[in-house]
């Protein structure tokens, strides 16, 4: 089955290809760098991981690209706020995004540049709209005249007549039309500004992107990927600008993710409904977040609520499970890929048929919910078959299984950054974490149960029961087993 991508551009799912063999290029917009990430963010950050890790499984060498604007009203007004630089205001918060995407396992973009970087790039794209007279300078701003691009429009699918139709224009405005944008912002005073030569200034957000992406990709690219809010007017202006200077397509397929909802509103900052990824993190496994985002399709509206997080963690925990239990079985590894031909038993095409699905599934325009789907189903029948199988099938043939459970996860929760963890180390994790929520005292807890393992050793029954007696009172159950003792959160 070959890849198909939902283009945005078309509206429509089209085959992919590449303009170079087994070679994607990727860009997508990345934070405006004054405030802490929020799940919004994460959506993105996580779809377009996603989609750049499942293109490297199907052997293309992935270029990722993803900016930071470090230069921005908002910027300007922390800074003044804290009374510090837009560069130190920048990099707080590209810090604190960079170390919220690595512990939720996305994974590093190939360049990362910012728009303060490439001020002399922005200008010569400027220099070169000005020439071909897209382009006006009016008191020291440059703006950008959309009447002039006669394709103004095509990704949003809006009609440039019907938007000026009752418009009203101040005619004390700078711009010869309400619709043209800047790409060139006059300085104010006390504000951060380059020299150009229409005087001081600073970028407008548009151009930034039009320039990092063809400065990394080339003037037409693979994908241009986003949130959906961004479609218009972000990245109908990068068209306007790009394609207005080249003369040539600039991104050959647009992908943008769905908007995070609280209470079936857009989550945002504005609207004071956002939880920052890093407090997410702070109550739940970074995994609980990925599957939360991910069993939605990533064009679809993802409606945020505690039971829907709660529920991802409820899916995971059966995803870790299985793990645990093939873990169990498959301690002996010096089975070679021979002894797989030896267990000929239905539950193997099973598995092998459901990871065949799930493939197709994320070919499918990264259906990645559908995809989840059959990687449930596996858990479905290998459980069944763990439970059911003692009575008639050897250990050897438990072995087998075991292994290609393990490595059917291992390979797909490489496309989805799942299933990273050791599995008793996940369920060591998610225990702790889930005790510190309820305020009880991990050392605690763990000091307890080693004396009751004392006690149990020494052959003191009475007080290893009192000691299990009081952890079940604060919601903690014990398991013993031949790995030794165990604790989860009731």
């Amino acid at each position: 089955m070959a890849l198909k991508v939902y283009n945005t551009q078309t509206r429509k799912k089209e085959v992919f290809v590449p303009l170079t063999t087994d070679k994607v290029g990727i860009y997508v917009c990345g934070i405006t760098a004054y405030d802490q990430c929020h799940v919004g963010h994460a959506r993105s950050a996580v779809v377009f991981d996603v989609i750049a890790r499942f293109f490297r499984y199907l052997g293309y060498k992935v270029t990722f690209v993803k900016n930071f604007t470090d230069v921005d009203d908002k910027i300007i007004s922390k800074a003044n706020a804290l009374r510090s630089s837009i560069k130190a205001v920048a990099d707080q918060y590209i810090g604190e995004h960079n170390d919220d995407m690595d512990a939720m396992g996305v994974q590093r973009p190939t360049f990362s540049p910012r728009a303060t970087d490439h001020i002399n790039d922005i200008i010569k794209l400027i220099e070169n709209l000005l020439t071909k007279e897209i382009a006006y300078v009016s008191d020291g701003d440059a703006y950008y005249s959309v009447e002039r691009f006669a394709e103004y429009g095509k990704l949003s699918g809006r009609n440039l007549s019907d938007m000026m139709v009752g418009a009203r224009i101040d005619i004390n405005d700078k711009k010869r039309n309400y619709l043209d944008f800047a790409l060139w912002k006059k300085s104010k005073e006390e504000e951060p500004f380059w020299e150009s030569p229409w005087g001081k200034g600073r970028p407008g957000w548009h151009i930034e992107c039009s320039v990092m992406s063809q400065k990394y990709l080339g003037e037409t690219l693979d994908i241009h990927g986003g949130g959906e809010d961004l479609i218009f007017p972000h990245h109908e202006n990068e068209i306007a600008q790009s394609e207005g200077a080249t003369g040539k397509p600039f991104a050959n397929y647009w992908i943008h993710n769905g908007f995070v909802k609280v209470d079936h509103e857009k989550m945002s900052k504005s609207l004071g409904n956002s939880s920052t990824i890093r407090s997410m993190l702070e109550r739940y496994h970074p995994e609980v977040l990925r599957l939360f985002i991910l069993q939605s399709h990533y064009r679809s509206p993802l409606d945020f609520s505690e039971a829907s997080i709660m529920e991802a963690r409820s899916g995971l925990e059966r995803f870790y499970a299985l793990l645990k239990t093939a873990k169990d079985f498959s301690q002996t590894d010096c089975l070679s890929g021979e002894d797989l031909l030896v267990a000929t038993e239905e539950i193997l095409q099973h598995l092998a048929f459901q990871k065949k699905r799930f493939v197709e599934a994320m070919e499918d325009d990264f259906n990645t919910a559908r995809a989840i789907g059959h990687l449930f189903e596996i858990v479905h029948q290998a459980n069944h078959y763990f439970e059911k199988a003692p009575k008639n099938a050897s250990l050897f043939q438990k072995i087998v299984v075991a292994k290609m459970v393990r490595d059917i996860l291992f390979d797909t929760g490489q496309i989805l950054g799942l299933f990273q963890d050791d599995p008793y180390e996940y369920f060591r994790k998610d225990c702790h974490r889930e005790a510190t929520k309820r305020g009880l005292d991990v050392s605690d807890i763990e000091c307890l149960i080693e004396e009751r393992n004392i006690a149990r050793s020494q052959k003191e029954w009475q007080k290893a029961d009192e000691i299990r007696n009081l952890l079940i009172g604060r919601g903690v159950t014990v398991k013993d087993g031949p790995s030794g003792t165990s604790w989860t959160i009731d």
